[in-house]
């Protein structure tokens, strides 16, 4: 197949573009900055995306969600996703019928169930309350919109993702190594994770597989709590975890960030990978810390 894949270049998407290779694919990578190996996008309009003859399109771009969640980031949140995303299928119309993408696999997040407490969620939960579950919807009501042109949509609800090249990894393991690890609040919310090996077989997965339409939790299927996640990767980096966040500072600094990504969380049940037949790699945290460790 012909796949393309925008934020080729990001860290997800290095290890997607990875394994569908070594699957037989081609990639057809997409890219904001002009570097060799890569289709640019227009500076100016990037979700005008050059055309091409495409199987498949991975729409993995999108602004971070870490920072100070001020009204102009909340801002750039929304339109690199939520907008970018309802422009790029608009775009996608323009294209001749023979070189649209048969399959549109576009990015979400766990977020999208608000803070579910300790509620498992799989697929079929609805939607929570906040600034990240009208993003995610948004974000998917956009996609969604590929249906009308024949697309097969799939929607990739992606919890944290560990991996030593990017993500949240490298920053904890700094932190945690030199001793400011630590948990937060009260440590009983519970982390969604998923290793970045299992994340990027299950978005090749969800391309190749017919009949797989819809959300899919990107989501190991053993989260744990703040807390023990707190516990087992300073035992795996053997260093101590005696720093506490309070709730109160986390709030001051962060203001909404700190609710809906901190403080509160997700229990996700990957139901739909399961049933794909997907054998998680790293099925446990312990497993994915030593791996990365």
């Amino acid at each position: 197949m012909r796949i393309g894949i925008t934020g080729a270049t990001g860290f997800i998407g290095r290890h997607a573009s990875s394994v569908a290779r070594d699957h037989g694919h081609e990639i057809i990578a997409y890219s904001r900055r002009q570097s060799n190996g890569t289709l640019q996008q227009p500076p100016e309009a990037p979700h005008a995306l050059p055309e091409t003859q495409l199987d498949a399109l991975v729409h993995l771009a999108g602004e971070s969600l870490m920072g100070l969640w001020t009204k102009e980031k909340r801002r750039r949140i929304w339109t690199s996703r939520v907008d970018f995303t309802e422009k790029l299928v608009g775009h996608l119309a323009t294209w001749k019928p023979e070189n649209r993408p048969k399959v549109f696999v576009c990015a979400s997040g766990i977020g999208y169930y608000g803070n579910s407490g300790s509620t498992p969620v799989d697929e079929s939960a609805p939607r929570g309350t906040g600034f990240l579950p009208d993003v995610c919807e948004g974000w998917e009501q956009a996609a969604r919109r590929a249906e009308a042109l024949g697309m097969r949509v799939v929607l990739l609800r992606t919890s944290m993702v560990l991996g030593k090249d990017g993500g949240a990894f490298p920053l904890l393991r700094r932190v945690f190594g030199v001793g400011l690890g630590g948990r937060l609040g009260s440590g009983e919310q519970w982390m969604s994770w998923i290793h970045v090996d299992d994340e990027a077989q299950l978005i090749v997965k969800a391309v190749e597989t017919e009949g797989i339409t819809g959300p899919i939790n990107m989501a190991a299927p053993e989260p744990v709590t703040n807390a023990e996640f707190t516990r087992q990767l300073a035992s795996a980096l053997k260093r101590p975890a005696f720093f506490h966040v309070p709730a109160f500072a986390l709030r001051l600094l962060l203001r909404g960030m700190a609710d809906e990504m901190l403080l509160g969380g997700q229990r996700a049940v990957p139901r739909v990978a399961q049933e794909m037949g997907h054998r998680f790699a790293h099925p446990d945290l312990s497993s994915a810390l030593r791996s990365l460790t």
